[in-house]
């Protein structure tokens, strides 16, 4: 069966993400868009994931619990996880390594935490768009210990995409799955020996997927499968 998908949606709490882009906001709005899965992704932390989650649940949307790293080389990955407590204890592991920069929301843009119910409980003070102190090789292992799985993001980006800032994918990551960011070219020789998530990094609501984007799956919990997260 046909599932379509986005596993690359920021929310409120990223200090880049709009101030619409609340749990039910973007839940219903993957859901008018068609989409079975999604997974908001934030930077540095996963405290909106349980909100999403919930409100997933009430849509009849697979929620896959996720967040985008920034390594202390500067290169953006995609962490997934199968339960949202791994999701959860990874993501507050990687917040505590951030700099003591305080965000400025004025300056860089709100970082709120929401309920089910788009109620804002609280907000992070950390600039959750900083490098995490923690390298590439240590997030990829990292995020097994975790029960999860790393994927480059955005590799066909300029800005903070692995080839960019290395210049090659390194080989001893063991690197199965790669995103590329879908409304940028990529060159098909670099991507041949690789599984290929297309997604929207969206920020803004129309950003969000359209059904476009989808995988073959007997169901939509063999997600994890497909992502290589057996646990």
């Amino acid at each position: 069966m046909k599932y379509f998908y986005d596993l690359h949606i920021h929310s409120d709490l990223s200090p880049c993400g709009n101030d619409d882009m609340t749990p039910n906001n973007i839940v219903n709005m993957s859901y008018i868009k068609g989409l079975n899965i999604i997974s908001v992704t934030d930077h540095n932390t996963t405290e909106n994931l349980p909100s999403v989650s919930e409100v997933c649940e009430k849509m009849g949307i697979t929620s896959v619990p996720g967040i985008e790293v920034t390594t202390k080389e500067e290169v953006h990955v995609l962490c997934y996880f199968k339960a949202l407590n791994d999701a959860m204890l990874f993501g507050r592991v990687i917040y505590d390594s951030l700099p003591d920069i305080k965000n400025i929301p004025s300056i860089f843009g709100r970082q709120n935490i929401y309920n089910s119910q788009d109620e804002v409980t609280g907000t992070l003070d950390k600039l959750l768009i900083s490098a995490s102190r923690y390298s590439l090789k240590e997030i990829n292992r990292m995020s097994e210990e975790y029960r999860g799985i790393m994927i480059p993001a955005h590799i066909n980006k300029k800005s903070n995409g692995i080839l960019e800032i290395l210049g090659f994918m390194p080989t001893d990551l063991n690197i199965k799955v790669v995103e590329i960011f879908q409304k940028e070219k990529m060159d098909e020789d670099l991507i041949k020996n690789y599984m290929v998530l297309k997604n929207s990094d969206a920020h803004i609501l129309t950003d969000i997927s359209e059904a476009e984007n989808s995988i073959e799956l007997d169901n939509a919990e063999k997600i994890y499968d497909y992502l290589n997260i057996f646990y």
